[in-house]
């Protein structure tokens, strides 16, 4: 279908799997345009390799000569590019009925998931690079140091990141997204599923409803094709009952693995990827050494640097309870007693709503808290959900045995920080006055000093300032900073580092 295709407008065409078609098309020679409500490093890149990109949306963006308009199914029909495109009589095809005509002339390895399915297809690539196959990758982050493969899968090109490989063999690599059933739309050979948990529940009605969205995605896998799962993971197991290829079952695949990324869900996350390299016939050595080479993803407990006092500060793209747990959990394991300070900025209303007693439950393993305002994404404003009501949640699930510690009504609890001091008379005055500075906007939570909530607090703040401001004032040598969410809660430690 792509081949005679000349000039490609994309809506939407700074996401991280739309992007990289865009990029693709660009190395294929393709006069590519498109459009994106704000500015982003993968923007930039894609302006850079030739692409004319406008921010805003308008039907004056789609140029004159256009063969193929391909969108985001985050956008809606009364979207003004899409609806002149289709007034002019262009073809309009979303991201996911693109990788349809992409995967069906592939050998397709399609890595799905409710978590962990893009570090899963990180592994999976860097295992076949290093193995020579060569493969097209497709990926929902950015490779990151040595896995930045460059472009053409050239190791040599490792000096920026990178969401799409150019590979020439026959195979490709594809991150393979169950929102909207959009994973449907591709043409699997081989098919992982890492686990199946309650998600995108805007659209999915319970987890039988998201079950059988995997289901059929199994069954669209060829009977000479494979199925990677966990034999003890029953909500997958259940889900690929009907399935006619074979089950190879990932737990089975053990080996001397040696991660440098931390938590018990990234040594499943690799077993998966030993199972799809023995399909492959790859051998152990190989997989193993470039597993235990794996430097992780964009955003995936990425380590962004040190502060000039010497807190370490990392960032997460985990927006679910299951994956904030396992990004703690390791991150616990990983430091040991360190102070570790979660920031978390919570994705889409209706996930925050839906999802409230479990997020609650979920940063057991931090030592504080620090909550930004909700990220809408393609959501409008609900008042019905806020920080502030996740944080109130967070007390009702910690609330007895505690002890006040908010660090604003005590010296010790502001300690030393390496950023500076602040006065002891400016706390209190931040205490009583919260509506003169806009500092607080919920009351402190209670500590407990046990193994079920390690945690000295739970602050919500009206925006990322009043976030860098308190923990220039609160962090100390050695502490851990980790930003967590979906949204843009990751500028907030780079500010710190910069």
């Amino acid at each position: 279908m792509f081949k005679k295709i000349k000039n490609v407008h994309f809506i939407g065409i700074g996401g991280i799997g739309i992007s990289a078609i865009a990029k693709m098309f660009l190395l294929e020679g393709k006069i590519i345009s498109g459009s994106d409500m704000s500015n982003s490093k993968i923007i930039e890149e894609l302006r850079s390799a030739g692409a004319k990109i406008k921010i805003g949306h308008s039907e004056k963006n789609l140029p004159k000569e256009l063969d193929l308009v391909i969108y985001t199914i985050a956008i809606t029909d009364e979207n003004p590019e899409l609806k002149e495109a289709k007034r002019r009589g262009i073809k309009c095809i979303t991201y996911p009925q693109a990788l349809h005509e992409i995967s069906k002339e592939k050998y397709t390895i399609a890595i799905s998931g409710t978590h962990g399915k893009t570090t899963t297809t990180a592994m999976i690539a860097k295992i076949m690079i290093d193995a020579g196959l060569d493969p097209t990758v497709i990926v929902g982050s950015l490779l990151q140091s040595a896995d930045r493969c460059g472009l053409h899968a050239d190791k040599t090109q490792n000096n920026f990141q990178t969401n799409f490989i150019a590979g020439k063999s026959k195979y490709l690599v594809v991150e393979a997204c169950e929102y909207r059933r959009s994973f449907l739309n591709i043409e699997p050979d081989i098919t992982v599923i890492t686990n199946i948990d309650n998600d995108h529940l805007d659209y999915y009605k319970d987890i039988k409803d998201i079950q059988s969205a995997f289901g059929e995605f199994t069954e669209k896998v060829p009977e000479r094709g494979y199925i990677v799962c966990d034999e003890k993971d029953k909500l997958v197991t259940q889900a690929v009952n009907n399935a006619k290829a074979k089950i190879v079952f990932s737990n089975q695949f053990t080996g001397n693995l040696k991660l440098k990324i931390p938590g018990e869900h990234n040594i499943k996350n690799a077993q998966k990827a030993l199972a799809v390299a023995n399909i492959l016939k790859i051998s152990p050595s190989t997989s193993l050494r470039a597993l235990n080479e794996f430097n992780g993803t964009w955003r995936r407990f990425e380590f962004k640097g040190e502060t000039d006092c010497r807190t370490l500060v990392y960032d997460d793209y985990g927006h679910h309870p299951t994956e904030i747990k396992a990004t703690l959990k390791g991150a616990r394991e990983f430091f040991g007693n360190k102070k570790i300070v979660a920031v978390f900025q919570p994705h889409l209303f209706s996930r925050t709503k839906l999802l409230l007693n479990d997020f609650a439950q979920s940063f057991k393993d931090a030592d504080e808290i620090i909550l930004a305002p909700i990220y809408p994404a393609r959501e409008a404003f609900d008042q019905t959900i806020s920080s502030d009501i996740l944080a109130e949640k967070i007390r009702e699930h910690n609330r007895p045995g505690y002890q006040n510690n908010h660090p604003a009504l005590t010296k010790a609890g502001k300690g030393n920080s390496c950023f500076g001091t602040p006065t002891f008379s400016s706390l209190i005055k931040e205490e009583i006055k919260p509506s003169e500075n806009q500092i607080l906007k919920s009351p402190p939570i209670l500590r407990r000093s046990t193994e079920s909530a390690r945690g000295g607090g739970v602050y919500v703040f009206n925006d990322f300032f009043e976030i860098e401001k308190y923990l220039k004032e609160n962090l100390k040598k050695d502490d851990v900073l980790i930003t967590i969410g979906a949204g843009d809660v990751y500028k907030i430690g780079e500010s710190l580092l910069n």
